[in-house]
This record gives C-alpha cells, structure tokens and sequence, in this order.
C-alpha cells in the first residue's frame, strides 16, 4: 500500500523523470518525490536541441517539461547538478556525489544515455563537438552562426538522425558540411538502403557532402583549433569544426556497481526491465533511454532512444511503482525535420527483419508512406510529409496486419479501410 510515508526516488532530470514525478502526483500520491539531475537546467526535452532551438527558431525556455515553479507547487524535492554514485540495495539507499544518503521505497532509474566519443586523435581540440546536453546545443548554436558567417566547415561524424539534423541546421545557417559515414547511405541501421538513398538525395540538394564507406581516423589543428578530419581511406576533408554523431551509449554505470541485470552491448545494451520497467530488483524501475523492455509485440528485447519513449515510459513506471497493472507494449515512435521534409516513423524493423518495402504515394515528390513488411506483415510504417495516418500505421502495426499489397500501396485508399 502506498501511503505519505513512502519516499520514490527518481534518478535523472530528464525528460523520462520529469514525467514520471508529475504522474505521481497526477495519480494521487501523497509521500516525498525526489528528482536528482546531474545537470543544473532544469528538465527539459531533447527533440529542439537538434530541431527548433538549433536553428534559432525556439526559444530556449520553450525546452524545458515544466515551469520553473511547478516542482516546488507540486511537492517535488528538486536536486539539481548533482549526481548519484551508488545505490544499496539492502538499506534502500541512494548516495549523492557530496555524500548525502537518501532512502527509498521505491526508486526509478532513468538516467538517459551519453554520446558515444570518438576514439582517435585530436579529440581535445576546442572545435570538437557533441549534441547530447542543452549546454551542447547553446554552444553549438553559436558555432554554426559563425561557420555560416565565415563560411566555415562543418566535418560530422556519422549520417544518423542527429547527424543529418544538425547538417541540415548548418546549412540553414550557411556553413559548409561533409558528412564521414562507414555505411553505404544515411540511417542505414535504421532505414536500410531502400530509403536510405532519398536522405542522401535530400542532403545532397542542399549542399551536403557525403563521404561514405569511410571512418573519421584523426582531426588535425593547430593552437588548439581544428583544421581538417582524416579518413581511414586517405582522404583530408577541411574543417574549422566536427561533430561526433556516431550514438549514444545507455548510461548503465550506476545500475550495473548496484549489481542489477543488463542486456548485452551486442543486443542493444541498457537495463534489463520486464513489461511493468521493473528491474531485476523488485523495489527498482527504469525508463527512457536507458531501459530495455522485452516488447510483447516484437518478441524481443528493445531499447528506444527517442523523445516518445522517454515521454510515455516515465508515466508507465510511475504507475508500476504505484502499483498499478502495467504492461509497457508502446509501438516505438519517433519524428525527424530536415529542411522541408517532416518525418514520422512507428514500428521496429532493422536491416534483416524485412523482406519488402511498400511505397504508398509519391516518392520522388517525397510525398509517401513506406511500409516495412517480413511475409506480408507490417512491421514499421515512415509517413514522409504526409499527416494525420500515424494512429492508422500503429494500428496496422499492433494487429500485426497483412494486408493486400496493391491496396497497401494505393493512396487512394484509405488507410482505416485496411483496418476493416
């Protein structure tokens, strides 16, 4: 029974935490709410780092999941700028950095995920650059300005969704842009060569260079500036800065000294939680990035890096911890915006789960719907400017629907007439 007496503590300002300390209190729960971040902003979303905020479009309050105000109108004990350095598990205890002891009764760990760094030399050099932080993003914003003012180079490091957004956000603002990516075409992992392609066509319309089948070896400078970035297959690009967009990595430290169950790197890493985000200790859950949920509808083990994930996950654990019957079984969900082009994909089907991609409608206008199919199936659908069909995509998606192809394909069709 949960009573006032009880402390939950939320470990990560995110936006996975956030939520999770509103639904709390949305739900009814009267004792203590801790929220410890180790960054000193407040929560905020991730999305308009590399969207709206980049490009100057957002203001940078429009970021954060809550007014300043409302922790403390809600009864949410609020640390920020500090982190967590051990859990013990037998006490139901949580140790900060300054050696402060908190108890628990029920604790939440959603403490996201870091970027991946780029392991070679000329790493320090002061126009080495990362997007992960909102820090990241003020920084980065006056770094394309200037590039853009100059007509600077930018050198990214891997053609994924933060790579290619921050590519077409420095274009936007006038620099010049090569991207370095060991695949044969962008979101290759994600999308597959099928559309892979148009992205590159996209990019490449607006003064993108892409570089492929190459990785970053060095970045060279001088005075602590950077000069050029070195590939493995001999090529020089110059460059006045570089961004590593090669991942991001679950932030698995804490949970792995607490002795609790990870997932292998190898299968996507993160902490191992069941349908309710309740780890191998019963008293623990995570959300967000760092969680990997043995998802019902794909029969395996998935661990979602995207903004939907982190906003739906934190209420779920929230109730979990509450006691409440959860079964997290979301379609994975995620939105891109480079240049014209809006995008949003639903589903889960990585290079080598398929067997066929449907386009419905026109793809040369970058106006359709690509379908992901294995047998038949619908395993993901990627609206590309075209809106209001997400709900009809999941919906085809969760029923598992095999629906004649031809009609699939036909934009005269309705979608919800394939529900039927």
């Amino acid at each position: 029974m949960v009573d006032a007496d009880q402390t939950f503590v939320i470990v990560g300002g995110g936006l996975a935490g956030a939520k999770a300390a509103e639904t709390l209190r949305a739900e009814g729960f009267t004792g203590r709410v801790i929220l410890i971040g180790d960054e000193r902003d407040h929560p905020y979303e991730r999305p308009p780092l590399s969207k709206g905020y980049l490009l100057g479009k957002e203001d940078r309050d429009s970021v954060f999941v809550h007014e300043p105000g409302w922790y403390a109108s809600s009864d949410v004990e609020l640390h920020l700028g500090q982190t967590v350095v051990a859990i013990d598990r037998a006490a139901h205890t949580v140790r900060l950095g300054d050696g402060a002891v908190i108890r628990y009764d029920k604790l939440l760990l959603a403490t996201g995920a870091e970027p991946r760094r780029l392991d070679v030399p000329g790493t320090d050099l002061a126009g080495v650059h990362h997007l992960r932080r909102l820090a990241h993003a003020d920084r980065l914003r006056h770094v394309l300005a200037a590039l853009g003012r100059d007509n600077g180079h930018l050198v990214i490091a891997g053609a994924g969704w933060i790579g290619l957004e921050v590519a077409a956000a420095a274009r936007e603002y006038g620099a010049e842009v090569t991207v370095v990516e060991p695949e044969p075409s962008p979101l290759h992992a994600v999308l597959g060569p099928e559309i892979g392609q148009m992205f590159a066509d996209l990019h490449a319309e607006h003064g993108v260079r892409f570089h492929f089948g190459a990785r970053l070896t060095e970045i060279t400078g001088q005075d602590g500036m950077v000069l050029a970035a070195r590939t493995d297959d001999g090529e020089e690009h110059p460059a006045h800065d570089v961004l590593a967009a090669i991942g991001a990595a679950p932030r698995t430290a804490l949970a792995e000294s607490a002795g609790l169950a990870l997932v292998d790197r190898s299968e996507g890493g993160g902490i191992a939680v069941d349908a309710s985000l309740r780890t191998s200790d019963p008293d623990i859950y995570a959300a967000g990035d760092v969680a990997a949920v043995h998802h019902a509808l794909f029969d395996t083990r998935l661990r979602v890096e995207h903004w939907a994930n982190a906003l739906n996950g934190g209420p779920a654990a929230a109730r979990a911890m509450l006691g409440r019957d959860v079964t997290y079984d979301r379609v994975p969900y995620f939105f891109s915006d480079q240049y014209d082009l809006g995008l949003e994909y639903s589903g889960w089907a990585p290079p080598g789960s398929y067997d066929q991609v449907v386009i419905r409608g026109d793809a040369a206008k970058r106006e359709f719907i690509a379908f992901w199919l294995r047998e038949g199936q619908v395993l993901a659908g990627m609206n590309v400017n075209v809106w209001d069909v997400t709900e009809s995509v999941q919906e085809l998606i969760r029923r598992g629907a095999r629906p004649d192809q031809e009609a699939l394909s036909d934009p005269s069709r309705p979608l919800t007439s394939l529900l039927e």
